[in-house]
């Protein structure tokens, strides 16, 4: 099992989950510029997390069906976030403020570990993503996100993975067939 299913279940099981959200193709759960300080489960669906400067999109994350998503600069920190989060086909999400989440994490000490182990993790994955994007080619980040997430050209549409890779979709389709 892994982290964030064992979060996932635990959350289950006390019963903290504060609502469900139903989003269709290309609503937005969060827009730029506002505070979303809740954690959302994703039990169906992919959305893209994104932020957008000059008028272009880059989309800096992404979440599918048994995953965790979040603007987690407001989660931190309580003020508002640059993030937007779109759903890219319908998506259904469970719910769970910071309060919430936070109470339970520090009631248990298997779950602050469990909490604790999935930030390092996210970390650690933001940490390789920079890496990429400055010292590796397009051809390279492809390969490794491919190794790193499968699922991801699956659920997701190749024209927000190109704008992950830092590339244009044409790019990516040239990768892809090469």
């Amino acid at each position: 099992m892994t982290l964030l299913e064992i979060l996932a279940q635990e959350i289950d099981r006390h019963k903290c989950w504060t609502a469900t959200r139903e989003l269709t193709r290309n609503e937005y759960l969060k827009f730029g510029d506002t505070i979303d300080t809740n954690v959302y489960f994703v039990e169906k669906g992919s959305l893209r997390i994104f932020l957008i400067d000059n008028s272009e999109e880059h989309t800096i994350r992404f979440g599918y069906k048994n995953n965790f998503v979040a603007a987690l600069d407001s989660f931190i920190t309580s003020k508002p976030s640059d993030l937007s989060i779109q759903a890219l086909k319908s998506t259904r999400l469970k719910v769970i403020g910071r309060k919430e989440l936070m109470d339970l994490v520090e009631g248990s000490a298997l779950l602050t570990k469990v909490w604790t182990e999935i930030l390092e993790n996210l970390i650690y994955s933001q940490m390789e993503r920079e890496r990429d994007l400055l010292i590796t080619s397009p051809k390279e980040r492809f390969l490794r996100v491919l190794a790193r997430s499968p699922q991801l050209f699956q659920e997701i549409p190749h024209k927000y993975i190109a704008s992950y890779l830092r590339m244009t979709p044409e790019t990516l389709s040239r990768i892809q067939n090469s």
